[in-house]
């Protein structure tokens, strides 16, 4: 049994490659479903700033080959487009990336915790979808359980930042400062709320929320003290100093005309508008209007590098507390791989025990009870130390375990059972 990992992230392709192979959480039984097609089991981790497919399989399976194949047919993506991107991570590498995924060593914003209920969520419509073997299962939990304990024993996630925060910053770094703003948020998810506080703890006079579902909107400007919603996206589009969009929306919701429109109602000259969705939410030619300064989840390098480096430290102790959590998976799935080994090795003993004991018990003259349990005892004492040091061996942390296993099955000629 093998794990391979093949996606890209935003360390390794630019957004306009991330959006058009972004998989948003409502179709992930969809894409699992066909996914099933391509690989035996698989897991799909699909955030905004990465699109990742955890598979597994038999090794007689070339696993990336089908993942890489599955991602070209399903999200239209070219190889040629692809193929620069993309990487790809296999058994002890995947693990070990997923736990810094985790972790949130991996993400633009390091030490983000939004990554670990991402993670659970993956796991789980994974699950709905029978998807998951035991590895994998395993794999995600034992990443989750990592990612808790980074954030339990460092300091990685110490006044966090988080995507929503970083982009609201980027605006004020434009405008000096947000006393005095007009903020309008479109999308009134996680991810709008994030945003929503982190421009109320910045200072703006003013939040307007913009949501498809009047009642998510409503619902979010109640917890934040009754803030404005609105209908009209062009109006609050000329009312707004800065404009947040993260929503989960397939198709554009800001397009070139609507800033148009706006323009013409504006009676200040300059707008902010960063957008964190991906798929992009805000058509990238409104930058070419006047007075409109817009801002991609790439453009939020220099913050994040700053962020990156201040927690360099806590980032070195999250990478030890990886690394030991990685071994203990790897020697968790080292005697997974050899249980059926061991098990049929035993079994096929104790059958040949049992049997030539009987055979000999009939040629020998009538035993007490207390003489057939002592012949008993000795066959078994000698049944366990032959056995003895061909199990400790398979059971030992090495690198050949594997092929040491196959070599016992084929020397004893043994049954063995799928895992």
């Amino acid at each position: 049994m093998q794990i391979c990992a093949v996606g890209v992230a935003h360390h390794t392709a630019p957004v306009h490659i991330r959006e058009r192979l972004a998989i948003g959480h409502a179709r992930l039984p969809e894409v699992l479903s066909e996914l099933q097609r391509y690989v035996d089991y698989g897991v799909v981790l699909s955030t905004c700033n990465r699109t990742e497919i955890y598979v597994s399989g038999g090794i007689e399976r070339k696993l990336e080959e089908h993942a890489i194949k599955f991602l070209n047919d399903f999200t239209g993506v070219s190889f040629a487009d692809l193929l620069p991107h993309i990487y790809l991570k296999k058994d002890a590498s995947a693990c070990g990336h997923l736990f810094r995924v985790a972790g949130g060593l991996d993400s633009m914003i390091i030490g983000e915790y939004e990554i670990l209920g991402q993670i659970n969520t993956a796991l789980e419509i994974a699950e709905q979808s029978k998807m998951v073997n035991l590895p994998l299962r395993q794999l995600f939990n034992q990443a989750a359980g990592t990612g808790r304990r980074i954030r339990e024993e460092t300091d990685i996630s110490k006044n966090a930042l988080s995507v929503s925060s970083v982009a609201v910053d980027l605006a004020k770094q434009v405008l000096g400062e947000l006393k005095g703003c007009c903020v309008l948020v479109i999308g009134a998810g996680e991810a709008g709320r994030l945003v929503a506080k982190a421009a109320r703890e910045r200072g703006a006079s003013r939040l307007i929320i913009y949501n498809r579902s009047r009642d998510k909107a409503l619902e979010l400007a109640k917890s934040l003290g009754a803030e404005q919603v609105t209908d009209d996206l062009c109006h609050a589009l000329a009312e707004a100093d800065v404009v947040v969009s993260c929503t989960s929306a397939p198709h554009t919701v800001v397009d070139y005309e609507h800033m148009v429109q706006a323009k013409k109602r504006r009676t200040r000259h300059q707008v902010v508008m960063v957008d964190i969705a991906v798929p992009r939410d805000i058509d990238p030619k409104v930058k070419t209007l006047d007075g409109v300064v817009l801002y991609n989840l790439d453009d939020m390098t220099e913050i994040c590098n700053a962020n990156r480096n201040r927690r360099q430290r806590e980032s070195l102790k999250a990478m030890k507390i990886i690394s030991a959590e990685a071994d203990d998976f790897l020697d968790w799935w080292q005697s997974l791989e050899v249980k059926p080994t061991v098990t049929a090795l035993i079994k096929k003993a104790e059958n040949i025990r049992k049997m030539q004991l009987e055979q000999t018990i009939k040629k020998l003259p009538p035993m007490s009870e207390e003489q057939r349990q002592n012949l008993e005892a000795m066959t078994r004492s000698i049944v366990t130390k032959v056995l003895h040091d061909p199990i400790a061996y398979l059971k030992e942390d090495s690198r050949n375990k594997k092929e040491y296993s196959k070599m016992v099955n084929e020397i004893f000629r043994l049954d063995r059972e799928k895992v």
